[in-house]
């Protein structure tokens, strides 16, 4: 064994008998058989083969025999249905010094992330001898290494180069889920399949790496009141607006609050009278807790803009995380994911150009879908602007918003 960290506190996935705590999901031909204590995917088979609980942060240690042209992969913070390299993560199988892969993307050989980070080359040992592999999912860090060589070790909040792929291949936004084999009808083998679970701290409003707390758990620091639409306050004067602003932020202390590290809204002030970031912000990730009563009604604004929807979905009959304002483009969730009415949910919002990915409860309900000006349908998207908390005339409640810059 190589990592002596591991040992004692490691849980076997595969009990070497049978597929036990796995799931087999659009399996081809036998799917996945076992065969002497291995867990094989024949030529003639495949499919993704899911464990059946959900991970989040993890070593997982295995072993792996390729063949020629051997083509697999190990599914990472996936869920069950979909495509799991681009709906979660996948960790590259492959036969490295095949003739017929000499072409391809970097990022496709051996121990790459999928579609991201490429891996280093040339550790794998001969055909037909066992690797010895081990994936560290931590947080938004991922480091791979094969026969005790680091062939990747990468953090996924560094890559921005490409910003269709990350809104369209989100998986890799995702805290949790799904590890799986997915196999492409080549002959691989897996054996001593086994995963250390990490753990997981969450303490409310304190930032994760690579993101900033916009709201601190002590005070309304870093916000103001919204001193109407940014069409509105386009065509207003210094002096206008400088009034608008003071009364705005006059109303955001009457009605919002700070209790126990909640960012509160009473529901008794006007309609809109939203929370603004100080700053504004042009492409981003943002984390949001939020968390409504009966009947509640509110908005995530982006860019000024009205609005991934926050609302009682019992009541309006839709889920939230939907983009409410759009008129030509989708504005209807993809599943509904809400928690029950008074329990706390979490948006995960990709905001880049003018294309927006949201995750809720860690659920995908909008993918790469284009955001309207609500305030202008004639012109694109506002380039900049401010997050905003909206208000509906209901108590609304936040907290953990985190925000992260992209390039």
């Amino acid at each position: 064994m190589i990592y002596n960290h591991f040992e004692g506190t490691q849980v076997s996935l595969f009990n070497g008998k049978d597929l036990t705590g796995w799931k087999l999901m659009s399996g081809v031909g036998p799917g996945y058989v076992v065969q002497d204590g291995v867990i094989v995917c024949p030529a003639d088979g495949g499919g993704n083969l899911m464990t059946e609980k959900e991970f989040s942060n993890f070593i997982l240690r295995f072993d792996v025999k390729l063949t020629s042209a051997g083509n697999n992969g190990i599914g990472i913070r996936a869920p069950l249905e979909g495509h799991a390299a681009s709906d979660g993560m996948e960790i590259q199988v492959l036969d490295n010094e095949h003739k017929s892969y000499e072409k391809l993307n970097p990022w496709q050989y051996h121990g790459s992330v999928y579609g991201f980070f490429p891996a280093k080359r040339g550790y794998q040992k001969a055909l037909g001898e066992w690797n010895e592999e081990e994936i560290i999912a931590d947080g938004r860090h991922i480091k791979v290494t094969l026969n005790g060589e680091v062939i990747l070790d990468e953090n996924l909040n560094t890559y921005n180069t490409d910003h269709a792929k990350m809104l369209n291949q989100c998986g890799m936004l995702r805290d949790s889920g799904h590890i799986g084999f997915l196999g492409h009808g080549t002959h691989v083998e897996f054996r001593n399949i086994r995963i250390k679970e990490l753990p997981y701290p969450q303490i409310d409003n304190i930032a994760p790496e690579g993101f900033t707390a916009l709201f601190d758990g002590k005070d309304l620091e870093g916000w103001r009141g919204t001193a109407w639409n940014p069409l509105t306050r386009g065509s207003m004067s210094e002096e206008e607006l400088k009034t608008a602003q003071i009364e705005a932020d006059k109303r955001m202390r009457e009605h919002w609050s700070v209790k126990d590290g909640v960012l509160c809204y009473d529901g008794k002030g006007r309609q809109n009278d939203n929370l603004r970031s100080d700053k504004p912000y042009i492409n981003f990730e943002l984390l949001v807790d939020w968390k409504i009563e009966q009947n509640g009604d509110s908005g995530i604004f982006l860019r000024g803009t009205p609005e991934v929807q926050i609302w009682d979905s019992k009541v309006y009959g839709e889920g939230s995380g939907s983009l409410i304002g759009n008129k030509k483009n989708a504005s209807k969730p993809l599943v509904k994911a809400d928690n029950p009415v008074g329990e706390w949910n979490n948006l995960r919002i990709l905001l880049l150009d003018n294309k927006v990915t949201v995750y809720l409860n860690n659920q995908l309900v909008v993918r790469n879908t284009t955001m309207e000006n609500y305030w202008n349908p004639n012109v694109p998207l506002y380039p900049t602007g401010f997050v905003e908390l909206q208000t509906y005339g209901t108590p609304v409640y936040f907290k953990n918003i985190y925000i992260r810059e992209i390039k």
